[in-house]
Protein backbone atom coordinates (compact mmCIF):
# COMPACT_ATOMS: atom_id res chain seq x y z
CA UNK A 1 0.00 0.00 0.00
CA UNK A 2 2.61 2.61 0.93
CA UNK A 3 4.37 1.91 -2.44
CA UNK A 4 0.85 2.70 -3.98
CA UNK A 5 1.03 5.64 -2.17
CA UNK A 6 4.40 6.95 -2.90
CA UNK A 7 3.83 5.90 -6.84
CA UNK A 8 0.51 7.76 -6.93
CA UNK A 9 1.99 10.90 -5.43
CA UNK A 10 5.27 10.96 -7.73
CA UNK A 11 3.14 10.32 -10.97
CA UNK A 12 0.31 13.36 -9.70
CA UNK A 13 3.63 15.74 -8.90
CA UNK A 14 5.53 14.98 -12.37
CA UNK A 15 1.87 16.28 -13.84
CA UNK A 16 1.30 18.77 -11.63
CA UNK A 17 4.28 20.47 -11.17
CA UNK A 18 5.10 21.31 -15.17
CA UNK A 19 1.75 22.60 -15.29
CA UNK A 20 1.99 24.51 -11.91
CA UNK A 21 4.99 26.47 -12.63
CA UNK A 22 4.27 26.66 -16.76
CA UNK A 23 4.44 30.05 -18.16
CA UNK A 24 0.76 30.23 -19.34
CA UNK A 25 -1.99 29.61 -16.85
CA UNK A 26 -4.15 27.27 -19.75
CA UNK A 27 -1.89 24.00 -18.66
CA UNK A 28 -3.10 24.48 -14.89
CA UNK A 29 -6.28 25.62 -15.60
CA UNK A 30 -7.20 22.56 -17.60
CA UNK A 31 -5.61 20.04 -15.74
CA UNK A 32 -7.63 20.91 -12.77
CA UNK A 33 -10.31 21.03 -14.82
CA UNK A 34 -9.87 17.49 -15.22
CA UNK A 35 -9.53 16.75 -11.75
CA UNK A 36 -12.45 18.85 -10.46
CA UNK A 37 -14.95 16.64 -13.13
CA UNK A 38 -13.42 13.11 -11.87
CA UNK A 39 -14.58 14.66 -8.35
CA UNK A 40 -18.11 15.91 -9.53
CA UNK A 41 -18.39 11.96 -11.26
CA UNK A 42 -17.63 10.80 -7.73
CA UNK A 43 -19.52 13.33 -6.27
CA UNK A 44 -22.52 11.49 -8.37
CA UNK A 45 -22.00 8.14 -7.23
CA UNK A 46 -21.46 8.77 -3.52
CA UNK A 47 -25.15 9.83 -4.06
CA UNK A 48 -26.40 6.76 -5.54
CA UNK A 49 -27.27 8.29 -8.72
CA UNK A 50 -27.40 6.13 -12.37
CA UNK A 51 -23.69 6.08 -14.42
CA UNK A 52 -25.06 8.39 -16.94
CA UNK A 53 -26.13 10.72 -14.66
CA UNK A 54 -22.41 10.39 -13.08
CA UNK A 55 -20.91 11.21 -15.86
CA UNK A 56 -22.86 13.99 -16.92
CA UNK A 57 -22.75 15.75 -13.60
CA UNK A 58 -18.78 15.27 -14.72
CA UNK A 59 -19.38 17.11 -18.19
CA UNK A 60 -21.62 19.77 -16.32
CA UNK A 61 -18.55 21.02 -14.43
CA UNK A 62 -16.45 21.12 -17.30
CA UNK A 63 -18.62 23.40 -19.55
CA UNK A 64 -19.59 25.51 -16.24
CA UNK A 65 -15.68 25.76 -15.62
CA UNK A 66 -15.48 26.71 -19.21
CA UNK A 67 -18.62 29.24 -19.05
CA UNK A 68 -16.39 30.88 -16.18
CA UNK A 69 -13.35 31.58 -17.84
CA UNK A 70 -15.20 32.37 -21.10
CA UNK A 71 -17.14 35.06 -18.88
CA UNK A 72 -13.50 36.48 -17.31
CA UNK A 73 -14.60 35.73 -13.94
CA UNK A 74 -11.50 33.63 -13.67
CA UNK A 75 -9.33 36.75 -12.97
CA UNK A 76 -12.51 38.79 -11.51
CA UNK A 77 -15.22 36.71 -9.90
CA UNK A 78 -17.68 39.13 -8.86
CA UNK A 79 -17.26 38.92 -4.55
CA UNK A 80 -21.13 37.87 -4.04
CA UNK A 81 -19.55 34.27 -5.52
CA UNK A 82 -17.21 34.06 -2.89
CA UNK A 83 -20.03 35.17 -0.23
CA UNK A 84 -22.47 32.87 -0.80
CA UNK A 85 -19.85 30.33 -1.50
CA UNK A 86 -18.56 30.90 1.96
CA UNK A 87 -21.77 31.32 3.70
CA UNK A 88 -23.05 28.56 2.11
CA UNK A 89 -20.07 26.20 3.30
CA UNK A 90 -20.03 27.72 6.81
CA UNK A 91 -23.88 27.76 7.62
CA UNK A 92 -24.47 24.04 5.94
CA UNK A 93 -21.43 22.19 7.62
CA UNK A 94 -22.68 23.64 11.02
CA UNK A 95 -25.65 22.50 10.30
CA UNK A 96 -24.83 18.87 8.60
CA UNK A 97 -22.15 18.27 10.98
CA UNK A 98 -24.35 18.89 14.21
CA UNK A 99 -27.04 16.88 12.93
CA UNK A 100 -25.15 13.60 11.47
CA UNK A 101 -25.13 11.29 8.88
CA UNK A 102 -28.33 10.23 9.38
CA UNK A 103 -29.79 13.73 7.89
CA UNK A 104 -27.87 13.61 4.98
CA UNK A 105 -29.70 11.19 3.12
CA UNK A 106 -32.55 13.02 4.28
CA UNK A 107 -31.92 15.87 1.53
CA UNK A 108 -33.57 15.34 -1.87
CA UNK A 109 -30.98 13.94 -3.85
CA UNK A 110 -31.43 16.15 -6.80
CA UNK A 111 -30.48 19.26 -4.25
CA UNK A 112 -27.54 17.25 -2.82
CA UNK A 113 -25.97 16.29 -6.78
CA UNK A 114 -26.32 19.83 -7.55
CA UNK A 115 -25.33 21.64 -4.85
CA UNK A 116 -22.20 19.92 -4.59
CA UNK A 117 -22.01 20.02 -8.74
CA UNK A 118 -21.77 23.89 -7.72
CA UNK A 119 -19.67 24.37 -4.72
CA UNK A 120 -17.08 22.00 -7.07
CA UNK A 121 -17.06 24.38 -9.44
CA UNK A 122 -16.69 27.50 -7.13
CA UNK A 123 -13.58 25.68 -5.94
CA UNK A 124 -12.18 24.81 -9.25
CA UNK A 125 -12.80 28.90 -9.82
CA UNK A 126 -10.95 29.79 -6.60
CA UNK A 127 -8.51 27.47 -7.27
CA UNK A 128 -7.87 29.41 -11.19
CA UNK A 129 -7.99 32.78 -9.51
CA UNK A 130 -5.23 31.96 -6.84
CA UNK A 131 -3.05 30.41 -9.84
CA UNK A 132 -3.59 34.10 -11.68
CA UNK A 133 -2.38 35.75 -8.65
CA UNK A 134 1.14 34.18 -8.38
CA UNK A 135 2.04 30.71 -7.73
CA UNK A 136 3.04 32.02 -4.22
CA UNK A 137 0.00 33.09 -3.60
CA UNK A 138 -1.59 29.50 -4.58
CA UNK A 139 1.12 27.22 -2.68
CA UNK A 140 0.27 29.70 0.16
CA UNK A 141 -3.39 28.35 0.02
CA UNK A 142 -2.63 24.75 -0.62
CA UNK A 143 0.07 24.51 2.25
CA UNK A 144 -2.22 26.19 4.95
CA UNK A 145 -4.15 22.99 4.06
CA UNK A 146 -1.74 20.63 4.30
CA UNK A 147 -0.07 21.97 7.65
CA UNK A 148 -3.52 22.22 8.89
CA UNK A 149 -3.66 18.65 7.88
CA UNK A 150 -0.72 17.49 9.08
CA UNK A 151 -0.24 19.10 12.46
CA UNK A 152 -3.38 17.96 13.46
CA UNK A 153 -2.89 13.85 12.79
CA UNK A 154 0.30 14.36 14.99
CA UNK A 155 -1.48 16.71 17.41
CA UNK A 156 -4.01 14.12 17.34
CA UNK A 157 -2.38 10.71 17.63
CA UNK A 158 -0.20 12.26 20.63
CA UNK A 159 -2.48 13.85 22.65
CA UNK A 160 -6.06 13.15 21.26
CA UNK A 161 -8.70 12.64 24.70
CA UNK A 162 -6.02 13.57 27.20
CA UNK A 163 -7.01 16.69 27.42
CA UNK A 164 -10.58 17.15 26.12
CA UNK A 165 -12.42 14.02 26.84
CA UNK A 166 -15.17 14.79 24.15
CA UNK A 167 -14.18 13.60 20.70
CA UNK A 168 -14.50 16.12 17.44
CA UNK A 169 -17.68 14.26 15.63
CA UNK A 170 -17.67 10.65 16.93
CA UNK A 171 -20.53 9.68 14.15
CA UNK A 172 -18.78 10.76 11.43
CA UNK A 173 -14.90 10.87 11.97
CA UNK A 174 -14.19 8.50 14.51
CA UNK A 175 -10.65 9.17 15.33
CA UNK A 176 -10.74 12.69 15.26
CA UNK A 177 -10.26 14.92 18.61
CA UNK A 178 -10.53 18.22 19.38
CA UNK A 179 -6.57 18.15 20.34
CA UNK A 180 -6.57 17.27 16.51
CA UNK A 181 -8.28 20.22 15.35
CA UNK A 182 -6.18 23.04 18.26
CA UNK A 183 -2.75 21.15 17.05
CA UNK A 184 -3.86 22.06 13.05
CA UNK A 185 -4.44 26.14 14.46
CA UNK A 186 -1.20 26.21 15.95
CA UNK A 187 0.71 24.59 12.70
CA UNK A 188 -1.15 27.10 10.30
CA UNK A 189 -0.39 29.91 12.98
CA UNK A 190 3.16 28.64 12.63
CA UNK A 191 3.80 27.77 8.84
CA UNK A 192 2.35 31.49 8.04
CA UNK A 193 4.55 33.41 10.34
CA UNK A 194 7.63 31.51 8.23
CA UNK A 195 6.29 32.25 5.06
CA UNK A 196 5.54 35.84 5.64
CA UNK A 197 8.93 36.34 7.11
CA UNK A 198 10.30 34.08 4.20
CA UNK A 199 8.90 36.15 1.97
CA UNK A 200 9.85 39.54 3.39
CA UNK A 201 13.05 38.23 3.22
CA UNK A 202 12.75 37.66 -0.21
CA UNK A 203 12.81 33.96 -0.27
CA UNK A 204 9.96 34.18 -2.91
CA UNK A 205 8.28 35.85 -5.56
CA UNK A 206 5.39 37.46 -5.24
CA UNK A 207 2.11 37.95 -2.25
CA UNK A 208 1.30 35.37 -0.50
CA UNK A 209 -2.29 35.03 1.40
CA UNK A 210 -0.25 35.30 4.90
CA UNK A 211 1.37 38.49 3.84
CA UNK A 212 -2.12 39.87 2.21
CA UNK A 213 -3.36 39.44 5.48
CA UNK A 214 -1.16 39.76 8.05
CA UNK A 215 -1.07 43.57 6.49
CA UNK A 216 -4.51 44.37 7.79
CA UNK A 217 -3.00 43.70 11.84
CA UNK A 218 -2.22 40.94 13.73
CA UNK A 219 -5.92 40.54 14.92
CA UNK A 220 -7.32 40.15 11.62
CA UNK A 221 -4.67 37.54 10.63
CA UNK A 222 -5.24 35.89 14.03
CA UNK A 223 -9.20 35.79 13.04
CA UNK A 224 -8.68 34.63 9.48
CA UNK A 225 -5.40 31.72 9.58
CA UNK A 226 -7.90 30.22 12.38
CA UNK A 227 -11.05 30.25 10.68
CA UNK A 228 -9.59 28.70 7.84
CA UNK A 229 -8.15 26.02 9.67
CA UNK A 230 -11.49 25.82 10.96
CA UNK A 231 -12.76 25.40 8.16
CA UNK A 232 -10.60 22.75 6.20
CA UNK A 233 -11.62 20.52 8.85
CA UNK A 234 -15.65 21.04 8.00
CA UNK A 235 -15.06 19.86 4.30
CA UNK A 236 -13.03 16.83 5.58
CA UNK A 237 -15.80 15.94 8.36
CA UNK A 238 -18.11 16.76 5.24
CA UNK A 239 -17.27 14.51 3.09
CA UNK A 240 -16.74 11.54 5.48
CA UNK A 241 -19.78 12.35 6.73
CA UNK A 242 -21.31 11.79 2.53
CA UNK A 243 -19.34 8.87 2.59
CA UNK A 244 -20.93 7.14 5.45
CA UNK A 245 -23.84 7.40 4.38
CA UNK A 246 -23.24 5.88 0.84
CA UNK A 247 -21.23 3.52 2.86
CA UNK A 248 -18.34 4.00 0.84
CA UNK A 249 -14.62 4.22 2.37
CA UNK A 250 -13.01 6.10 -0.35
CA UNK A 251 -14.73 8.47 -2.82
CA UNK A 252 -13.55 6.25 -5.75
CA UNK A 253 -10.52 4.38 -7.00
CA UNK A 254 -9.13 6.86 -9.31
CA UNK A 255 -5.64 7.19 -7.25
CA UNK A 256 -4.55 4.33 -6.54
CA UNK A 257 -3.51 4.37 -2.79
CA UNK A 258 -5.12 7.86 -1.82
CA UNK A 259 -8.82 6.82 -3.11
CA UNK A 260 -10.32 9.42 -4.98
CA UNK A 261 -9.72 13.19 -5.84
CA UNK A 262 -12.95 14.16 -3.23
CA UNK A 263 -10.66 12.42 -0.71
CA UNK A 264 -7.23 14.53 -1.91
CA UNK A 265 -9.29 17.94 -2.30
CA UNK A 266 -11.85 18.07 0.52
CA UNK A 267 -10.17 20.33 3.08
CA UNK A 268 -9.79 22.36 -0.06
CA UNK A 269 -13.05 22.72 -1.59
CA UNK A 270 -14.29 25.31 1.49
CA UNK A 271 -11.02 27.26 2.30
CA UNK A 272 -10.35 28.24 -1.27
CA UNK A 273 -13.76 29.95 -2.23
CA UNK A 274 -13.34 31.71 2.07
CA UNK A 275 -9.75 32.64 1.06
CA UNK A 276 -10.89 34.68 -2.01
CA UNK A 277 -13.87 36.26 -0.46
CA UNK A 278 -11.25 37.28 2.48
CA UNK A 279 -8.98 38.51 -0.02
CA UNK A 280 -11.51 40.77 -2.18
CA UNK A 281 -12.04 42.49 1.49
CA UNK A 282 -9.00 43.36 1.60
Amino acid sequence: MLKQRIFTALALLAVLLPALFATSHWPFMALTMVLIAAGAWEWGRLNGLPAWATWLGALLCLLACGAAVQGGWVTATPPLVWLLASALWVLLGAWMIQRGVEAWGRWPRLLRWVGGLLLLVTAWLAMAQAHHRGVNFLLSLLVLVWAADVFAYFFGRAFGGRWIKTKLAPGISPGKSWEGVLGGMLGVLLVSLVWATLERDGAFQGVSFYTLIFAKGAGVALLALLFMSAMSVVGDLLESLVKRSAGMKDSSGLLPGHGGVLDRVDALLPTLPLAMMLVSWI
